[in-house]
């Protein structure tokens, strides 16, 4: 099954940009395969500003997601493998997804295991049965 990010990932830019907003992405830039300006690395995270008037040639594929953009004046060519996306937040509300390790090796999350999903900083959660027996965890995002 292929991960759900990709899809995930371009429908919340596509909310935000229709609605006036201003997407950002955290990225994990430890991850391999993450071509970001390192200047910016602040403990292994990167947050990128990926609205259409930010960025140049942005393409979010089921892969990755890349673009060129200007850094302290510097032309720069990102390129970031979706793994490495760990969220998507409109900078003007906070309102986002950050996304959970679905693909992992291990196969499925651990029902009993440590809750994924949406972190918000409300704390509130609400809990859902899926079909085949695991609870999914979510959080709202205010």
């Amino acid at each position: 099954m292929t991960s759900r990010r990709p899809y995930l990932l371009r429908a919340m830019h596509e909310w935000m940009t229709d609605n006036a907003f201003t997407p950002h992405v955290v990225i994990d830039a430890e991850q391999p395969g993450v071509d970001v300006p390192r200047q910016f690395v602040s403990d292994g995270r990167i947050v990128l500003n990926v609205s259409l008037s930010a960025t140049h040639g942005l393409a979010m594929g089921n892969d990755a997601l890349s673009f060129n953009a200007r850094f302290g004046g510097q032309p720069q060519h990102v390129h970031v493998p979706m793994a490495a996306v760990l969220g998507i937040y409109a900078r003007e509300t906070g309102q986002g997804m950050l996304f959970t390790d679905e693909d992992g090796p291990d196969g499925p999350p651990d029902p009993d295991g440590p809750p994924g999903g949406l972190d918000g900083a409300d704390g509130g959660d609400s809990t859902t049965e899926g079909g085949d027996g695991r609870r999914a965890h979510l959080k709202i995002v205010k």
